[in-house]
């Protein structure tokens, strides 16, 4: 039931309940994010600049030209970076980071048979900080730990737009608030007053591919030894955010790790699956033997 403020037409894009009602089933069913009541203002708006940008002036005609207009592929692309949060920034989450440096990547190093490749999966990407802090920390750490191994990194969102920016590489000074001295120097080249750039060698580290998450067939890896995906499920119901976490640990190798956002998920536990204990962090690996 939409909340009784909403009722009546919405100012920026002339949006009444029963058209709120069908932009929120589309986007449901496209993308399989859940967009509750409390963010229709977001929605409104967002739509509402979209229309004054293209000439329409009626929610309904604008409807009708995204879902089956002659240019509809190529509007809902747009549309969807326009209601996709894209917030993020360098190290982000760093009892994550803490985890990988710390427990993980020392773990695998001390094995017997050290892993040569470390294979890694970006879900939810957004412009691509958090693919880039993971390889900063693969680099660095092998350097520093006098480990030798191949990384790569694939990073996916729906976003054409995003992956563009994650693709260039180039970002605002704020983006990098959390990226010590040291790395700042090594992984990244001031091109402006306020922006600095990825170094070549670290982009190239870095792939960068279309997924939506309701349609994990087409997912653009094989097996992983890494998958980090945070902050993503908390745009979709229950349901839903079971059925992406089953797709995602088929995509792990035996020992492999699952990190996802703290309380992103709760009572979900496959028999693959042990959980790591580790400061503020929800992860789990994959059993090497079942």
């Amino acid at each position: 039931m939409v909340n009784a403020a909403w009722s009546g037409l919405d100012s920026m894009s002339g949006m009444d309940d029963t058209n709120y009602q069908q932009w929120k089933t589309l986007l449901e069913a496209r993308t399989g994010m859940i967009l509750p009541d409390e963010r229709r203002s977001f929605l409104t708006t967002s739509l509402g600049i979209r229309m004054r940008e293209i000439g329409f002036t009626d929610c309904q005609a604008y409807y009708d030209y995204v879902v089956s207009g002659r240019e509809s592929v190529m509007e809902w692309a747009v549309l969807v970076d326009r209601l996709t949060v894209h917030e993020t920034r360098f190290f982000r989450h760093m009892a994550a980071i803490d985890m990988l440096r710390e427990l993980i990547l020392p773990e695998w190093m001390s094995q017997d048979e050290p892993p040569k490749t470390i294979q890694c999966w970006s879900v939810g990407c957004a412009t691509g900080e958090e693919p880039y802090s993971l390889a900063m920390l693969l680099d660095h750490f092998q350097e520093t730990d006098y480990c030798k191994y191949y990384f790569g990194i694939t990073a996916s969102d729906i976003s054409l737009a995003a992956l563009a920016t994650g693709r260039k590489g180039v970002y605002h000074s704020r983006k990098l608030r959390d990226v010590d001295a040291v790395l700042r120097k090594k992984y990244f080249n001031r091109v402006s007053d306020t922006h600095f750039e990825v170094n070549e060698d670290l982009r190239k580290r870095v792939c960068f591919a279309q997924l939506n998450v309701l349609e994990m067939e087409h997912a653009p890896v094989g097996k992983v030894h890494l998958i980090f995906c945070q902050n993503m499920l908390i745009y979709f119901d229950r349901k839903r955010r079971i059925e992406i976490l089953n797709s995602l640990v088929q995509h792990l190798h035996p020992g492999g790790v699952l990190i996802l956002g703290a309380g992103e998920i709760l009572g979900w536990q496959l028999p693959s699956l042990e959980k790591i204990e580790f400061n503020d962090t929800l992860a789990f690996r994959r059993l090497t033997s079942m």
